[in-house]
């Protein structure tokens, strides 16, 4: 079994990857032409969401290293992915190249949100 450090520094990765890698510093364009397709959004505020979304990101993986409050991360990691899955296939299901794929991926990466939040070792203090 893998150390719970090493799993909740995994998870954390992924989320600033995410939030600033591809969202922050805009190296995939595909996520804002997601939120481009939301009727509700003018382009500047897609814009302006993609940023504060990939800022929650950044600090969701600050959240997770820290080890604060572990289940009520793993609920907000659970939430937030399941609301950009649902909201990409529903109003941009045409610039996600892989609906199955993305969704297993997500699945398979809230388990390991989930062990990491659920194994009490990861968060003992140091």
């Amino acid at each position: 079994m893998p150390s719970p450090r090493l799993i909740r520094i995994s998870v954390a990765l992924v989320w600033m990857y995410e939030g600033l890698w591809c969202k922050v510093l805009g190296h995939a364009p595909r996520h804002e032409a997601i939120l481009n397709n939301l009727p509700i959004l003018t382009r500047a505020e897609a814009h302006s969401v993609l940023l504060a979304l990939g800022l929650l990101e950044c600090g969701i993986a600050v959240w997770v290293i820290s080890g604060w409050r572990p289940t009520h991360g793993a609920l907000l990691q659970t939430a937030l992915l399941v609301s950009m899955n649902a909201g990409g296939l529903i109003f941009a299901a045409p610039l996600v190249p892989d609906p199955a794929g993305m969704l297993l991926q997500n699945f398979t990466f809230l388990l390991l949100a989930w062990i990491a939040a659920a194994d009490r070792r990861t968060y003992e203090p140091r």
